[in-house]
């Protein structure tokens, strides 16, 4: 009668047979992406031909000291200032209702559009034209608005 097994022996490959069997397994993989490897190939081609190649090789070696500067550029006041207003303007549109926000940008759009074409217009404004002009009852509109901002805005800067 045979041996009973005890031990499974587990076959170790050797460093060359190792190597081979990696080397056929990217030949298999090179021979199943080869059009993804030829694109990858031009695209790099180009990138080095416009010198990009040799920019991000550069960036990437000096990584350490675009990091350093890139922090100091964004701790600056005016870096900082700039982002506080950003997230302050943030906060104020988001309270806005977006319905009086697209009526208030064509109400400008408009103004703006017939501002332009009045630009030829060189007469001097006189009084009586002035008070002609508070007659009118889209001029008197845009009045009434702007000064109902002003009083709102009053209100809110007594407040703080």
């Amino acid at each position: 009668m045979a041996t009973p097994i005890t031990r499974i022996k587990k076959k170790q490959l050797t460093p060359e047979e190792l190597k081979l069997q990696r080397l056929f397994e990217l030949e298999t993989q090179v021979a199943e992406q080869q059009q993804a490897l030829k694109k990858v190939l031009e695209i790099t081609g180009e990138l080095d031909k416009a010198g990009i190649l040799d920019a991000v090789n550069a960036m990437v070696k000096a990584r350490e000291d675009l990091m350093d500067i890139t922090v100091q550029q964004a701790t600056r006041e005016p870096v900082t200032t700039l982002i506080n207003n950003l997230m302050n303007a943030a906060g104020a549109l988001t309270a806005i209702d977006p319905a009086t926000t697209a009526k208030l940008s064509a109400s400008v759009q408009r103004g703006l559009q017939n501002a332009e074409a009045g630009q030829s217009d060189r007469r001097k404004l006189s009084m009586f034209g002035l008070y002609k002009a508070l007659r009118d009852p889209d001029i008197n509109r845009s009045i009434r608005y702007g000064l109902h901002f002003l009083k709102g805005m009053g209100k809110e800067l007594e407040r703080k």
